[in-house]
């Protein structure tokens, strides 16, 4: 199912630009499948609702402000696991149904080294860490009672392997005409997998006096699947003729079934810059520069259907003739953030902004694509996507004498889709809870939950749509052992 995130005038404007329906058309949803930032790395962060290019004080400096690696005296070894959850509660033809997956997940490990100076600091760090989860679902079941079908829907394509689908099927006649025009059943599911991760070689310096300035370099692997299982049924046996004329096996259609699964495989780099400055002990300001992100799919995607008749003829797919693999770029726009936190008798307050410009994601470099269809979907991406400003906020209350730290955050990330109301945007609180003892042994757990709504669209416009409100959930768990 190709998902579009936002208003009925994105979707207009879609139409327009991409006016044929392909099975498998790259599009800016899988742009953003990489531009959406993730959730972070570090439990304590999350705790705070990942404010924390003010803070930064530990080896997870690297992915949020790689200058607060400056401020670390002693040797430090960390890690920790992560689980995700994701709940779709989706609405189809009246019909509720709800799509549910999850994943648990080593997240990272850093190693952060100081090394002696005459004055200031020098800290070296490499880190490797899950930087997005890429988990997700969705189920669906209904009875559409209008004249539209994905048979039909398939047959109206201007790509020879999406309008050869039911003629292989025998869901046509030789002149690729097909009876099946509607008031079917329509079901379906959607599970998705996958994570990007980083490997980080990061290194700051106090540059001048209570100034810090850090840079990270990061290698980029990642994957991600989804397996898209549809189906189209005639429960009030509607269809009893023959769907091809000169094929008696074909009398009775019952079921239409589609399974598309793509797989990525990714690799990439990219690069941070970032300052930091510390005001005596009470406050510190910081901002950082992400540059873009430079990502190479290899994409491998495999359509298999079947199609049931009351005879008990079945027609299945060659997948062998539906299936194949191509390479393109995709590159992420720049982010530039700032954020400041403040102490005072314990109390920890942080707060941030990040400013990225969605329009500016591009596909390049195509292997398997021509250069008028990566065109059409860069201009594509500047019509309908846009700037926003990701918001930030956070607090740490450390209880004296017991070394125990209560947190909680939020998180404000609005859609990169112009136009598109506030229930799409994506709106995360936060809690968490740390001990460290004697300045040596951390333990810190965060949790997140999200929520937003979303809708999508299995073919067409407006006429087989999923109205979704998803809900999301991480626990994160980390250790901590400073020399």
């Amino acid at each position: 199912m190709k998902s579009f995130c936002g208003s009925f005038s994105k979707l207009i404007i879609f139409l327009i630009l991409i006016s044929v329906t392909n099975l498998k058309a790259q599009n800016e949803t899988d742009a953003l499948r990489l531009a959406l930032p993730g959730l972070g790395v570090s439990a304590r962060a999350l705790g705070m609702g990942n404010s924390y290019i003010g803070l930064s004080d530990d080896a997870t400096a690297a992915y949020f402000n790689p200058a607060g690696l400056g401020l670390l005296k002693r040797i430090e070894f960390s890690g920790g696991l992560d689980y995700d959850k994701y709940n779709n509660n989706t609405t189809f033809f009246n019909q509720g149904s709800i799509g549910s997956n999850s994943t648990t997940r080593f997240n990272r490990i850093s190693l952060a080294l100081p090394f002696p100076t005459y004055q200031g600091s020098l800290v070296f760090a490499v880190s490797y860490y899950t930087t997005k989860d890429l988990t997700g679902a969705l189920k669906f079941n209904g009875f559409n009672p209008a004249n539209n079908s994905m048979i039909q829907d398939l047959l109206s394509s201007n790509s020879p392997q999406d309008y050869n689908i039911p003629y292989d099927l025998y869901l046509t006649d030789s002149a690729y005409n097909s009876p099946i025009n509607g008031n079917l059943n329509q079901s379906g599911n959607i599970l998705s997998s996958g994570s990007l991760r980083n490997w980080a070689f990061t290194g700051a310096i106090e540059a001048y006096k209570n100034l810090f300035v850090g840079l990270s370099l990061n290698v980029i692997t990642g994957s991600y699947n989804s397996n898209n299982d549809y189906y189209e049924d005639d429960t009030r046996k509607i269809y009893q003729g023959r769907t091809d004329p000169g094929n008696p096996a074909t009398q009775d259609f019952r079921t239409f079934y589609l399974n598309r699964i793509l797989d990525w495989n990714i690799s990439g780099w990219d690069a941070k810059l970032g300052i930091l400055y510390q005001l005596s002990n009470k406050a510190r300001f910081g901002a950082t520069v992400q540059f873009p992100k430079f990502h190479t799919i290899k994409e491998n995607y495999t359509v298999n259907g079947r199609s049931d008749f009351g005879t008990g003829q079945s027609y299945t797919l060659n997948s062998s003739n539906y299936s194949y693999g191509v390479q393109y770029d995709i590159v992420t726009p720049f982010q530039l953030a700032a954020g400041f936190s403040t102490s005072l008798k314990g109390l920890i307050l942080s707060g941030q902004a990040t400013l990225i410009d969605y329009s500016q994601t591009e596909f390049r470099n195509a292997d398997g694509l021509s250069t008028q269809y990566i065109a059409s979907i860069n201009k594509n991406i500047k019509s309908i996507l846009t700037s926003v400003v990701n918001l930030n906020a956070g607090l740490e209350y450390t209880i004296p004498d017991l070394g125990l730290r209560l947190r909680g955050g939020f998180i404000y990330q609005p859609s990169a889709y112009k136009g598109d109301p506030s229930q799409f945007n994506r709106k995360y609180f936060t809690v968490g809870i740390g001990f460290l003892a004697q300045e040596s042994v951390g333990i810190d757990i965060g949790y997140a939950h999200g929520w937003w709504k979303d809708f999508g669209d299995n073919y067409g416009f407006n006429v087989s749509r999923t109205f979704q409100t998803i809900t999301t959930d991480r626990i994160m768990l980390d250790m901590t052992y400073r020399f």
